[in-house]
């Protein structure tokens, strides 16, 4: 018996999303690379190539083992800390949709702390955080709030959204629950998840970074960022925006990738 492709939304295979075409990157680069030779200073605007020799500098420490030290040391101190701050969210988003799910007065008194949170400007929240928080951890609370209402709501709309008539089968037929939150909880919440997932993964980024930048703690790519741009160190400025770029990029690739494996795998099963 053949086994059915999956269909569920935001599941469709990797050729049908939008993909970054060699023509369309070597174009805008193209463009770039113009711009800086007719603005002709690179402390307004850096070329590509100046780009990737100051971020091979960077990545190789030039020859020197402490620089290259830092370099990581930087970006595993802003890595650890802003995906900890998406999964700790990821967590605690998914616990209270479902506990809204299921008691009416929990989603009520949830509804204007998540409404608040969306509504509140990203930088008032880092500098009131900063108030409270040291700047090491800063990061780690701005990602979390970022990324919680998303991540709540997807959740509770898939929950809201749920095959009543299926649970009561499922209830009627006594089946057990280990098999009800797999074939029935998690294959039609899965899909929502993967939403949340795509849509906070960006967005806790470039919100953990500006949180460095503004509270500029020790070791941190938002330290490096503040640096460049105190010193008019243009080239370090792209270069470790790029770093962030590709951080950001090749998470949310794997993150996302093992997530549409597990969702295949429950419908396979």
């Amino acid at each position: 018996m053949k086994r059915k492709k999956s269909t569920a939304p935001g599941f469709q295979k990797e050729n049908s999303r939008s993909r970054l075409r060699p023509w369309a990157v070597a174009v805008w680069l193209a463009a770039w690379e113009l711009l800086s030779l007719y603005i002709g200073q690179e402390i307004l605007l850096v070329s590509p190539f100046s780009v990737l020799v100051r971020l091979a500098q960077l990545v190789t420490g030039s020859g020197s083992a402490a620089a290259a030290a830092d370099f990581w040391g930087a970006v595993a101190f802003s890595f650890v800390r802003i995906i900890g701050g998406f999964l700790s969210a990821s967590a605690a988003g998914v616990l209270l949709a479902c506990l809204a799910g299921v008691f009416r007065p929990v989603r009520d008194l949830l509804a204007p702390a998540m409404a608040a949170i969306k509504a509140v400007p990203v930088a008032s929240f880092i500098i009131l955080v900063l108030i409270w928080v040291p700047s090491r951890n800063l990061s780690v609370v701005i990602s979390f709030l970022m990324v919680l209402p998303i991540v709540y709501t997807n959740v509770l709309n898939g929950i809201r959204s749920m095959d009543g008539q299926l649970l009561e089968m499922a209830q009627v037929f006594q089946v057990p629950l280990s098999r009800r939150i797999r074939y029935i909880y998690l294959s039609q919440l899965l899909p929502f998840l993967r939403t949340a997932f795509s849509l906070s993964l960006g967005l806790c980024w470039k919100a953990g970074i500006a949180a460095e930048v503004i509270g500029i703690p020790d070791g941190s790519i938002g330290e490096r960022l503040y640096e460049s741009k105190v010193y008019l160190q243009t080239p370090d400025l792209f270069a470790w925006t790029l770093v962030i770029v590709a951080l950001s990029i090749g998470f949310e690739k794997c993150f996302l990738y093992a997530v549409d494996r597990i969702v295949i795998r429950l419908e396979q099963s």
